[in-house]
């Protein structure tokens, strides 16, 4: 009887690997043309996220958000003042302090008198762009770079101010730009997060998960730190005695009942759960290669400096974010504390810009000579300035306050203007003269060049359409390529 079937059974099995190999063909040439679609794309993109495709043709395929904690002051970096150099030492015009708000620290002192920077400010680049001497390497770069001297915020304290930069508002709970982009575009890499974390610097400055925290979008898109010790990701290695095996085992038991339990309860929550167990175990094998730098050629780790070869250094965290975008992942972001310089200006700076300067630069550099420049999006800055009054004696090593008032950000690659720089602050500093740029309107542009309109990116909660931008935000025009 079988021999009377066997023709139809063999003519049933030719069709059904002749569609199979068809449908991995196509499956490939999708892939392929997808990757090339992010290179020089005049139309929308496909993406894994839920919005399923870009609102218009992105420009950058990656983020890497370099966040100088604590409040880098615009003065001593980017922001050259010589009329506060002519005025140093004096009180500063109560035309120019109007009504704003300072801090307990600085509200009682007595005096607002003006300190001028004690660095050097040099042109760099063709394009001219001023900035601190002592930024030797950052230099080599600046006509790579958008610097925009016009931002400007509103909290005056370190936590409501950190979480108005990740969130688009000064209230905790809300999700942080690196999670609205894993939600919006997905993830690219079958084994590692779409948003990753590091932090370096001085203990100075708490940097809580709640800054990289999903709040109310699905868990999956929190953002994972990876650590510099011997476990990068906490609870990723096997406990003694458990095999790789045993593990996977484990998991697929753990997310068959996560499964039974998401038909019952219709928690989308559970899904989160489960994909999450499915990559943490991918991630064993993933995160380990990823670390390992030791294949990376001489002239590679010469271009971050000699802190590259420590771990947990903002070098080696900036050489671990190139890797990390070459294998799809969407956000990265560098936490680097240490810049609150409230005592001692001078010397902060210093610190901070040694601490700093070789990865900035290696990491365009290396980005540039790969050709991955161009597709991924470079953004640096803290949560505010600094004041261009000193805090305490002028004599003896001054401060600067918490300034939210007007900083300094600048961008750099995919879809950026290089060698530009757009507002303009006082002679002293202290207010916005020319282009405002308001935090919403910095996350609108980030969100342009990756290819989203940021009014459309929205989640539903609380019976309100949330978005990063909040009711606000416009694109900086002059910032695009």
């Amino acid at each position: 009887m079988f021999e009377q079937f066997s023709p139809s059974f063999e003519q049933h099995r030719r069709r059904f690997l002749t569609t199979i190999g068809s449908g991995l063909g196509y499956a490939a040439l999708h892939h392929l043309l997808n990757q090339s679609a992010w290179a020089g794309a005049k139309d929308p993109v496909p993406v894994p996220g839920v919005l399923g495709k870009t609102h218009h043709a992105p420009k950058a395929k990656a983020v890497i958000y370099l966040f100088m904690a604590g409040g880098p002051s615009h003065l001593d970096t980017f922001d050259p003042k010589p009329k506060l150099k002519e005025q140093h030492g004096k009180e500063m015009p109560a035309s120019v302090l109007g009504e704003q708000r300072v801090t307990l620290m600085t509200r009682g002192q007595g005096h607002r008198k003006a300190a001028s920077t004690p660095f050097k400010i040099e042109k760099k680049g063709k394009s001219g762009i001023e900035m601190t001497d002592i930024m030797t390497q950052i230099g080599k770069v600046a006509d790579e770079l958008c610097v925009i001297r016009s931002i400007h915020s509103e909290p005056i304290n370190h936590d409501p101010a950190v979480t108005f930069m990740q969130t688009g508002r000064p209230q905790p709970g809300l999700p942080c730009m690196g999670s609205w982009f894993s939600y919006g575009l997905g993830n690219e890499s079958q084994d590692l997060p779409a948003y990753t974390v590091m932090i370096s610097g001085p203990f100075d400055q708490p940097i809580p998960s709640r800054y990289f925290h999903s709040g109310f979008l699905p868990s999956q898109h929190q953002g994972v730190q990876f650590l510099s010790g011997n476990d990068p990701v906490l609870y990723l290695s096997n406990p003694q005695g458990i095999t790789k095996q045993t593990r996977g085992d484990l998991v697929d038991g753990v997310n068959e009942l996560n499964k039974l339990r998401k038909d019952t309860v219709k928690d989308p929550e559970i899904d989160a759960r489960i994909k999450s167990f499915e990559l943490a175990f991918k991630m064993q094998s993933s995160v380990p290669e990823l670390m390992d730098i030791s294949k990376e050629d001489k002239k590679t780790l010469e271009l971050y400096g000699p802190e590259v070869n420590q771990p947990g250094t903002f070098s080696r965290h900036c050489l671990l974010a190139r890797r990390l975008v070459e294998r799809g992942v969407r956000f990265v972001q560098l936490f680097h504390r240490g810049w609150d310089a409230h005592g001692d200006v001078t010397g902060n700076v210093k610190r901070q810009v040694a601490a700093t300067d070789p990865g900035c630069y290696g990491l365009l550099q290396d980005l540039k000579n790969r050709g991955l420049l161009d597709s991924t999006l470079i953004i640096c800055g803290g949560e505010f300035g600094r004041t261009a009054y000193g805090q305490g004696n002028l004599e003896g090593g001054f401060g600067r306050d918490h300034h939210p008032r007007c900083f300094t950000y600048w961008l750099a690659g995919g879809g950026i203007k290089g060698g530009t720089v757009i507002g303009k602050t006082d002679d002293f500093g202290y207010n916005v003269a020319e282009r405002p740029v308001h935090v919403n309107d910095l996350h609108a542009t980030i969100l342009h060049l990756m290819g989203v309109d940021h009014t459309k990116l929205t989640y539903r909660h609380g019976g309100r359409d949330f978005r990063l931008t909040d009711v606000a935000g416009e694109i900086v025009k002059e910032a695009l390529a």
